[in-house]
């Protein structure tokens, strides 16, 4: 029994691969490039965690989450967040209906794939409410408890450009975040392809590839997934050399880090690493695995010092040098 268990397991991993191949050709029909961009995004999906964009605008953002959740087959609510929005908006409301009774009117949250646009943009009780529906899955309003559907996956942007009036996210609320994606700018043919895509009449539309039961089961799966004590040990190494008061930490470290990633950044990173693996048709994730998914786990979890600041050594810099 065990081994047939075994045998479907593996079945299902490959059949997950072949998934995952046609999803990046179906969404290539729409967006041009950013390949790693689409491979993160869609691995946090699969791993049951949220993304935090960041990328000036213009990068083809809303619509890549647009076209996800076309693929997917998913209910997606895209929330503008402003100065002046308040946790009720997103969450939802009580009112009085005809009979004189309170009933709740679910806030645009009740997706499953939700967009929130410039995240930075709105005071901190709006994106508490936010953060804590990501962490439980759940909102609280009057007293009572509203599950959210299942799969539920949170994209925040955030515009790196313009600080002025934003609200920055804490340490503690981007720890939330699976992954930090930096949004880079087309490359030149890239560019050409766009541009020459959205100055005519093309159009194209996405076939859906699974739908929510299906992301559950395989979410499910990749969970199952073994993992070798030695990668295990690699991962939080890796993640207990980002804290500069360990021994682990090295000079540069010490040097230019205030604050070193906790353990979340651990779990993601072995989460990351299985669905890696699997998308790439192993059974079991490797250290190549885990340092493939390494960067945007720590890229937010890490807070450079002031010294680091002013000699302009990037984030990037700081964990390339300990890969």
């Amino acid at each position: 029994m065990e081994e047939k268990k075994i045998n479907s397991d593996v079945k299902a991993i490959d059949t997950f691969a072949e998934v995952f191949k046609n999803f990046k050709s179906e969404i290539a029909k729409v967006i041009v490039g950013q390949d790693d961009v689409v491979d993160q995004v869609l691995i946090s999906i699969f791993s049951k965690g949220h993304c935090l964009l960041v990328g000036v605008p213009g990068l083809a953002k809303t619509l890549l989450v647009q076209t996800i959740a076309d693929c997917l087959g998913l209910k997606f609510n895209r929330i503008q967040f402003t100065p002046d929005l308040m946790p009720s908006d997103i969450v939802g409301a009580e009112i009085l209906d005809e009979s004189r009774r309170f009933k709740f009117v679910k806030g645009p949250l009740f997706a499953n794939i939700i967009l929130a646009d410039e995240i930075n943009r709105t005071p901190p009780k709006t994106q508490s409410a936010l953060l804590e529906a990501m962490q439980e899955r759940s909102v609280t309003n009057a007293g009572n408890k509203y599950e959210l559907d299942n799969p539920f996956f949170v994209l925040a942007t955030q515009n790196p450009i313009e600080q002025e009036g934003t609200y920055p996210l804490p340490e503690a609320q981007l720890d939330r975040f699976m992954f930090n994606v930096i949004l880079d700018y087309p490359q030149f043919d890239e560019e050409i392809k766009i541009v020459k895509q959205t100055t005519s009449d093309y159009s194209s539309s996405v076939k859906k590839i699974m739908n929510a039961e299906e992301i559950v089961f395989y979410q499910n799966i990749l969970r199952k997934i073994p993992v070798n004590d030695n990668v295990i040990e690699y991962a939080v190494g890796l993640v207990a050399k980002t804290r500069p008061e360990t021994d682990m930490a090295s000079e540069k470290i010490k040097e230019y880090i205030s604050w070193g990633a906790g353990p979340r950044a651990s779990q993601f990173m072995l989460l990351g690493a299985k669905c890696y693996a699997a998308i790439n048709g192993k059974y079991s994730p490797d250290i190549e695995d885990v340092k493939a998914v390494a960067k945007p786990i720590l890229r937010h979890r890490i807070v450079r010092n002031y010294k680091a600041e002013a000699e302009g050594i990037s984030v990037d810099n700081i964990i390339d040098s300990i890969l």
